[in-house]
């Protein structure tokens, strides 16, 4: 055989050889860098999109150095005093807070910037709207919250269920509003929208919630007591009021023996001081969190009027579901006043609700027609009871 012919496939050989090292070569940089793109090590840049309203406060180098030392402080891992523990896993804590906080870097900055072991500064507006933009939960801070100048002790129970609380018990900072005749009267003194705008009138739509209306009974409007009526008596004891204003819903529970934690924000009122003034309990959570209780525990579960078309429907979708895991097995969700256009409640939110697996009660649909008949505006009020077993 002729020796250029024993050599041509040893020359082949090599030249596929160093092909294939090539291309490997080539996958294992391209690979390198898209890991570190995409590993949990922030990126070094952040492209905002155009017109981008926040813009302003993404980090556009996400390193530590970016980031307060107050937070860097907090979130780093804490080395557990005794060492390695079986309940953690770990021989650390690290302490949590809302990934987004990091995608606002002077904002953070901001928050985070006071004097160790002094005092915060005077700005839940602004950190309300630092949690609302996600970063939920906020860090902690080692200062001390501004405090109501005066500060009086809140009314005695019963008392304080049906009394307005002292001005002197609130900072008014934030609010437009700056002492609680202003709000009490807002509803017939104010133009524009406010976030429950009559809850802080105790003597007017409030006092009848729940318990039958002035003008007559509407289909939609159920009564505390003929959802109570659904299930054994004593067997409701503990639940959640999900957004739920001035805690009225709560304070109604409460003269029936039954426990309700309500969630609200301070949307320009100070409704978690109102809350806990009446002598009920707020949390400071938004509809984004995780609700902060463990699985099948709570007995009933109420939201009026928050959970409706405004959120994103996945996020609607994530929020029915841990309802649904904090709810007890035969537990209760009052849907009070769900809201959408009436082609979303058949093509949208009817399918959504019943994807979650929740047997029906009660499920009342009417017209909402407060902004007139032309927008096709729907209420759903529902009573949907948890199944004792799982299905599918």
């Amino acid at each position: 055989m002729d020796s250029s012919q024993k050599l041509k496939p040893f020359s082949t050989n090599v030249f596929f050889l160093v092909v294939l090292f090539s291309t490997n070569f080539l996958t294992f940089l391209f690979s390198s860098s898209l890991y570190s793109s995409c590993s949990i090590t922030p990126s070094t840049t952040h492209v905002a999109a155009v017109d981008d309203p926040v813009s302003d406060n993404v980090i556009n180098s996400q390193t530590t150095t970016d980031l307060p030392t107050e937070f860097i402080s907090f979130t780093s891992p804490q080395l557990l005093p005794f060492g390695f523990t079986t309940n953690f896993d770990s021989d650390s804590i690290i302490p949590p807070v809302g990934h987004p906080c990091t995608f606002f870097a002077n904002d953070l900055s901001r928050y985070m910037s006071y004097r160790v072991n002094g005092s915060c500064p005077d700005d839940e507006l602004f950190a309300q709207k630092l949690l609302l933009k996600g970063c939920e939960p906020l860090p902690r801070r080692r200062c001390r919250p501004t405090t109501p100048n005066e500060y009086q002790e809140p009314y005695p129970l019963p008392a304080s269920l049906w009394s307005t609380p002292p001005d002197s018990s609130v900072v008014w900072t934030a609010y437009t509003c700056k002492n609680y005749s202003c709000l009490i009267n807002r509803k017939r003194n104010q133009k524009g929208f406010d976030d429950c705008k009559d809850c802080f009138d105790l003597e007017g739509t409030e006092r009848y919630r729940w318990i039958g209306s002035k003008s007559g009974h509407n289909e939609l409007d159920f009564t505390i007591d003929e959802v109570l009526e659904m299930k054994k008596r004593g067997t409701v004891r503990i639940g959640l009021d999900i957004g739920g204003g001035a805690g009225t819903f709560a304070v109604r529970m409460l003269e029936r023996n039954i426990t309700i934690v309500t969630t609200s924000m301070n949307l320009n009122g100070p409704f978690n001081s109102f809350i806990a003034s009446r002598g009920v309990v707020p949390l400071y959570i938004s509809i984004s969190q995780r609700l902060p209780f463990f699985d099948n525990t709570l007995d009933i579960v109420h939201s009026m009027h928050v959970l409706s078309n405004w959120i994103p429907n996945t996020l609607l979708h994530f929020l029915l579901f841990d309802i649904y895991r904090v709810l007890r097995p035969g537990g209760l969700f009052w849907l009070d006043h769900f809201f959408c256009t009436d082609e979303q409640m058949e093509e949208v939110y009817k399918p959504l609700i019943e994807s979650v697996g929740f047997k029906k009660l009660k499920w009342v649909v009417g017209k909402k027609l407060d902004r007139g008949p032309k927008l096709r505006e729907m209420y759903l009020s529902a009573l949907l009871e948890k199944p004792l077993r799982n299905h599918g």
